[in-house]
């Protein structure tokens, strides 16, 4: 099994991960908590072991920050992880959507692709994302 660590936070939701990658201070930890306050779960923060297996990309964390996430300004708190995750979505938060119906983008590794959505400055960013693990894009 082939894997690497990456500078990113992922969470889950129904089995379903999203892996959140940006550079310090972008955001990875505050978006992880918004869509843990809206049910998912959380899988790794800050540093996120990524495998591929027969096509498919899972994320998982780190034995020394499993269970932790950092609340800036509050401090490392726990949570309830979910072991490992399947990944069906990538968010860059170092780049900015400029599109309203954006096109379809992907983030490769690992000869694997995850469908990639860039930050939206907007309330209902965090909800978006949800409903996206929920049931997915139409295209």
């Amino acid at each position: 099994m082939t894997g690497l660590t990456v500078h990113a936070s992922a969470v889950a939701l129904l089995g379903r991960g999203v892996l959140i990658l940006g550079a310090s201070g972008a955001g990875k930890s505050s978006l992880a908590l918004e869509l843990m306050a809206l049910g998912a779960r959380l899988v790794s923060d800050d540093q996120t072991t990524v495998t591929a297996r027969r096509g498919v990309l899972y994320a998982s964390a780190p034995a020394p920050i499993r269970g932790l996430i950092e609340a800036r300004g509050i401090g490392l708190l726990r949570a309830d992880p979910v072991a490992e995750a399947g990944l069906v979505l990538a968010i860059d938060l170092d780049h900015d959507e400029k599109d309203r119906l954006p096109p379809c983008r992907e983030w490769h590794a690992l000869d694997c692709a995850l469908p990639l959505v860039l930050r939206v400055r907007g309330a209902h960013f965090s909800a978006g994302i949800i409903q996206y693990l929920k049931a997915g894009r139409a295209t």
